[in-house]
């Protein structure tokens, strides 16, 4: 196999609260016509896996080579199904539905899926006072927040947490949620697509849900709903690589971690791949070297790094997003306390362990 950085088919999802900062904002091109929700980089999402679009693997899905070649794509001995991370660019013009997303364990039990799905929200971008929702306030019993959900009365039992750019939240399964209006975000995940919402449209086209259907989603998402968890933005702690590049760790836990990586003009960024890196950039276009293979990576766009190709170069200036599949003692713990952080600043990070 001849392997080099993937690019991958990415569907755009024209949902009811999108617009068109992914574009115009970002900088993405082309852009097509309407409005434009989330673009998913990088899916091994049934019905809508990623397939190759040029190179050697030119017409191979994520999932064939994830699962055919797993040492050389994902590496570190990983075995699975499908591809274990998803990743978007998320234009909240509007708000998002207010929603959740079942644990492990519920989507097997209810959603007959193999996996469930904890994220974290990375902001790019934000208008003044944009907030967020995330968990509900202590005390609220199941009872209650169906009543509070019954009558679209979210702010009676959630929590409202300001939103700036730069700061992560990490997500557990089965917490509550919504983002927006005014606001753009980068989100990793694991693989998966199930949720449950409690507004009374769809969040495709907006059209009505009945009674009966909007009741039984009620129904589910209380099924699936954790009480316990209470996110909050963070900004990510900072590790100085050299003096002209800085690596930022935004979240972690056992699903995937997230980073950001800036250099200055001059310097390049050496990015190990010990596992696959999901590989994108919020900035400037930047010059992506591996091995034998040198490329632009454009404005919100994405690259699948291999495992295989053992390490990448991203020439400066850059300020680039890198997600992937942690070994969360050695790309995570061992190294943030070799900068000086203490246990509790790196359990704010979501879930490192």
């Amino acid at each position: 196999m001849d392997w080099c950085p993937l690019r991958l088919s990415t569907p755009e999802k024209p949902h009811v609260f999108g617009g068109r900062a992914i574009f115009e904002r970002l900088g993405r091109s082309p852009a097509p016509d309407g409005r434009v929700a989330e673009t998913w980089e990088v899916s091994d999402v049934d019905g809508d896996i990623a397939e190759v679009t040029e190179g050697p693997l030119a017409g191979r899905s994520l999932r064939d080579l994830a699962t055919r070649f797993p040492d050389e794509l994902v590496g570190r001995g990983w075995r699975g199904d499908r591809f274990p991370v998803l990743t978007k660019f998320i234009d909240a013009t509007g708000p998002l539905p207010v929603h959740l997303h079942a644990d492990d364990a519920d989507a097997q039990r209810l959603e007959g899926a193999p996996h469930g799905k904890t994220e974290a929200w990375h902001i790019l971008d934000a208008r003044p006072g944009a907030t967020a929702l995330a968990g509900v306030r202590p005390g609220v019993d199941a009872g209650t927040l169906r009543d509070a959900l019954a009558r679209g009365d979210f702010d009676a039992v959630m929590r409202r947490l300001p939103v700036r750019p730069g700061e992560t939240i990490y997500v557990p399964a089965g917490t509550l949620h919504s983002f927006g209006p005014g606001t753009l975000v980068y989100e990793i995940e694991q693989t998966s697509d199930v949720q449950q919402h409690a507004m009374r449209h769809h969040m495709e086209d907006g059209s009505p849900i009945g009674d009966g259907e909007w009741h039984r989603n009620l129904d589910m998402l209380l099924a699936e709903w954790k009480p316990d968890p209470r996110p909050d933005f963070q900004p990510g702690l900072r590790v100085a690589v050299t003096e002209d590049v800085e690596r930022v760790v935004c979240c972690a836990g056992p699903y995937f971690a997230l980073e950001r990586w800036r250099a200055a003009a001059g310097a390049s960024i050496r990015l190990p791949l010990p596992t696959a890196k999901v590989l994108s950039n919020p900035g400037s276009a930047v010059r992506v070297s591996a091995g034998r293979w040198s490329g632009v990576l454009e404005p919100a766009r994405t690259l699948l790094l291999p495992a295989v190709l053992g390490e990448a170069e991203i020439a400066g200036p850059a300020d680039v997003l890198v997600g992937y599949l942690p070994d969360l003692e050695a790309d995570v713990r061992a190294p943030l306390a070799a900068a000086g952080y203490g246990p509790r600043a790196i359990a704010s990070l979501g879930d490192p362990g």
